[in-house]
């Protein structure tokens, strides 16, 4: 594979193009889903596709094909450097420098055999114990939108004119159920998930079922609350899509376009001083661990915010160009186009506190489990969103919650970052342990 993207690079050189990348990538997947015990669908599929930056001066063109014939190379070569002749000039466009370039070394973790020789009625089974086990747990469990089992295993390579070529591979599985509550009437759903890069590093089928129908069933007998402005505390599983605002904050591409409320602010305090936020793309078995980024520059560890002050925004080459930077290792794309921008194992630092701590804290506030829509305004840092949880008196979780939204502005509330639980826990790319808000809006009756 080396070899081809390689020769495919040399063939870009040939037809004209000043500079040339390389990428390809093969895979197999598979997904099930189960339903009251019962196989709803199996899909498994494999891919291979190749894709070609060439880059003709400061014009850019590329394309990508799934026919890797002598003739369908040949296509995809002469496609890439023809759109490149035609594009727009752009000063900032081209590839990283020579000295830029390379890979991470040591065992990242990224690959175990175990996933690719699972049988698939083994994960077909899997699936279905961790909803057996959802149901089984109590008879207020009455049904089920299905357990699932995901895996894939590939590989990805990339070469470019300029003296790299690497590959890496990566495997990955995960198991999933949402069952459903009742109880006088009243329904409610909620899901539990394990993921991991081995099918050894799985939590057990039953416990995902047993976690996954606990928490629908402390839903039951939800209710709204008057509006008013309290103490919220985020659980993990929440407390992420916090990460996922600010990374969205610190992409560079935001930041060059001045769409982020975090532009221009290098160097300032934008969050509380025990806030510190790392984008680590060298974590060992991590979901956003790679040895190197989409443009082959060595992933690394960036410190985002340091004690509350912001560090470093995340780039690629072209961004970092256009903001008078270096790159940050962050460059993320498919098998064609230019390079976009994503987050390596992103999150919060853990902090002193236990979360039963953090809870204990709030003498009448809101524990938030699930959030729901998209009212987040990046520009302004604007934010309002529905929300479910359960209500927190006297240090104590209380009564469900639903049907509320939780409003504030994410400048506000990292400042406002006023605990952070030593609860740190992965559950994909971006992870978060228990936090708590000083004062946000509660949105009810």
């Amino acid at each position: 594979m080396i070899e081809l993207a390689c020769d495919i690079v040399s063939s870009a050189r040939r037809a004209g193009a000043t500079d040339a990348e390389c990428t390809i990538v093969e895979g197999q997947e598979f997904s099930a889903n189960v339903r009251m015990g019962e196989v709803e669908n199996v899909k498994e599929s494999g891919s291979h596709a190749v894709g070609l930056r060439a880059l003709v001066g400061l014009r850019s063109g590329s394309a990508y094909t799934s026919d890797f014939s002598p003739a369908g190379i040949g296509k995809l070569v002469e496609s890439a450097v023809a759109l490149a002749r035609v594009t727009s000039e752009d000063p900032h466009a081209g590839l990283p420098q020579p000295e830029e370039l390379g890979a991470a070394g040591g065992d990242l973790g990224l690959y175990f055999e175990d996933i690719e020789n699972l049988p698939a009625g083994q994960k077909i089974e899997l699936a279905r114990q961790a909803e057996r086990a959802a149901l089984d747990l109590d008879p207020r469990i009455t049904n089920s939108e299905g357990g699932s089992f995901d895996s894939y295993y590939g590989r990805r390579v990339m070469a470019n004119s300029r003296g790299f070529a690497g590959q890496y591979r990566r495997s990955s599985c995960s198991l999933a159920v949402v069952p459903v509550a009742s109880d006088g009437g009243q329904m409610q759903r909620d899901y539990w998930y394990t993921l991991s890069r081995s099918f050894a590093g799985l939590e057990p089928a039953p416990e995902v079922g047993r976690r996954a129908a606990e928490r629908a069933l402390e839903r039951l007998g939800a209710r709204k609350v008057d509006t008013q402005r309290v103490a919220v505390v985020f659980d993990p599983r929440v407390a992420r899509t916090l990460l996922g605002h600010l990374l969205e904050a610190v992409n560079g591409d935001a930041i060059y376009r001045h769409s982020s409320f975090l532009a221009g602010k290098l160097g300032q305090a934008v969050a509380a001083a025990g806030v510190t936020v790392v984008d680590d793309g060298l974590m060992p078995g991590g979901f956003g661990t790679t040895p190197f980024d989409d443009e082959g520059v060595p992933s690394r560890r960036t410190l985002v915010l340091d004690q509350g002050v912001l560090r470093s925004y995340l780039l690629n080459t072209y961004t970092a160009r256009k903001l008078g930077l270096r790159t940050t290792g962050n460059a993320s794309r498919g098998v064609a186009g230019n390079p976009g921008i994503s987050g390596g194992n992103f999150y919060i630092q853990a902090g002193p506190h236990p979360p039963e701590r953090i809870l204990a804290s709030v003498e009448n506030g809101f524990y938030v489990t699930e959030l729901i829509g998209f009212g987040v305004n990046m520009v302004t840092g604007d934010y309002s969103r529905g929300a479910a949880g359960r209500w927190i008196r006297n240090g104590e979780l209380s009564f469900p919650v639903h049907e509320v939204t939780i409003a504030g502005n994410l400048n506000q509330m990292l400042v406002d970052l006023e605990m952070i639980g030593s609860d740190l826990e992965f559950r994909g790319s971006v992870g978060a342990p228990t936090v708590r808000i000083r004062e946000m809006t509660v949105g009810g009756r």
